[in-house]
């Protein structure tokens, strides 16, 4: 099967780079996509912008570069697409609430058609033909998840933390919020959420695991049928590790260590005391003693030092962040959570709790606090000083601290500059 591939140009702040090189469930986007579609498509076609489609016959899928779907979604799709023997886009309903809650809001990448909302996403079963597609509406089977109740005491009137959960996954990345929905929503909750929908399916699935962990002598969540582990890992007997985890090549964990359905990139370190809870940890990243990391997505190569807390937050690649730093996520005001949306333009969330976002390249001092929903742009410089250590609005490269200082001091390279600037600039210092 042809599959050609629509590129979408915009970036997608703070990290001032598309979405397709952005990383999601610890590979960058336009890997997932290949690996997903390998068993269905053998050869592609990238278009930029303004370039016409190309004359092809046979099988043809369509779609753009900034989406995230699953193997799940994708067999569903091609399943019915293949059995009405039409062209056909996929589709989406208010009635899912998982497109209502977590798909729709901030995102401008599904056209109304009536009461469908259609995403860049087609299947030709005979070439390109002029007929139009119609839309295809694939059961995501969302179930509602909660993770804790807020009390009367704390907000009256907003009730329970809950995800509508697919065991299907598709969502357009188009803002930040969007990555933590794919990663932690529609990746680790829907791991999980499958593996406990096997269980009840599968009496045999259940014995083998019940078997595995009384071979091995430990809890049923501990044992290897759930914890995957690379090769020449280094981990402290103490460690306290549940799956679903995925936990990869050359990966030290110290003393202490709590892991619960994450994913661990090659060549992390998570040293003595931390605790990562349904996060994606990237590549060469580093965890000093006591940082904790909750419903939270670290890129690749970067670092957070001891004693910070990050909660359903986005951290790009290559950026630091410092001792004692707190990224709040529940506004004890009680109003709407407003987060930038895919025109970069602030816009109300369906969320009760969200942590904030910071870009790549950026370099964060010890003791600041993060209000919810605050993003913090690429190749940034924050050092905390009397004035400024509590951060209640976004950002941007020209509030970046480096700015102030003598020549030589230090040179602080740009390495994203946004999408309407000159490319030159990431020599600017």
């Amino acid at each position: 099967m042809w599959k050609i591939i629509l590129h979408e140009p915009r970036h997608i702040h703070p990290f001032n780079e598309p979405a397709r090189d952005l990383r999601i469930q610890n590979r960058p986007l336009w890997v997932w996509q290949r690996d997903v579609l390998a068993p269905y498509t053998d050869r592609e076609i990238t278009l930029q912008p303004g370039q016409a489609m190309p004359p092809l016959e046979g099988e043809i899928l369509i779609y753009r570069d900034n989406l995230f779907f699953d193997a799940h979604y994708v067999e569903a799709f091609l399943q019915e697409a293949r059995k009405r023997g039409r062209p056909v886009r996929a589709a989406f309903t208010l009635e899912n609430p998982t497109f209502r809650e977590h798909m729709l809001p901030l995102s401008r990448s599904y056209t109304q058609q009536g009461e469908y909302y259609l995403a860049d996403f087609w299947y030709y079963p005979e070439g390109l033909v002029s007929e139009p597609a119609e839309p295809l509406v694939v059961d995501m089977q969302s179930r509602e998840i909660g993770y804790h109740h807020v009390p009367p005491y704390i907000a009256k009137e907003l009730g329970d933390l809950t995800f509508y959960v697919p065991l299907r996954s598709f969502i357009a990345i188009d803002s930040w919020v969007h990555i933590f929905v794919a990663d932690v929503v529609m990746g680790l909750f829907a791991r999980g959420a499958r593996f406990e929908d096997r269980l009840k399916r599968d009496p045999l699935f259940k014995l083998r695991i019940l078997f595995k962990a009384m071979l091995e002598g430990k809890q049923v969540l501990q044992s290897s049928e759930l914890v995957k582990i690379g090769r020449n890992c280094v981990i402290d007997p103490t460690a306290v590790i549940h799956g679903p985890t995925t936990i990869g090549d050359n990966v030290t964990i110290g003393a202490g260590v709590v892991i619960d359905n994450s994913i661990i990139g090659n060549n992390v370190n998570i040293s003595q005391g931390c605790q990562v809870l349904l996060s994606v940890v990237g590549d060469g990243s580093f965890l000093p003693f006591r940082a904790s990391l909750f419903m939270t997505t670290f890129m690749e190569n970067s670092t957070v030092a001891q004693n910070t807390c990050l909660q359903l937050c986005v951290v790009g690649r290559n950026s630091f962040i410092g001792a004692g730093t707190t990224f709040t996520d529940f506004n004890l005001l009680g109003k709407p959570i407003r987060a930038r949306n895919a025109e970069g333009k602030l816009e109300e969330t369906p969320y009760i709790v969200l942590g904030g976002c910071v870009g790549h390249n950026v370099r964060i001092g010890s003791g600041f606090v993060i209000y919810p929903a605050r993003t913090i742009e690429s190749d940034v410089v924050l050092i905390a000083r009397e004035e400024r250590h509590i951060i209640k609005t976004d950002i941007r490269y020209e509030d970046s601290d480096h700015h102030a200082y003598p020549p030589g001091t230090h040179r602080h390279r740009r390495m994203y500059p946004r999408q309407d600037e000159e490319t030159d600039e990431r020599m600017g210092g």
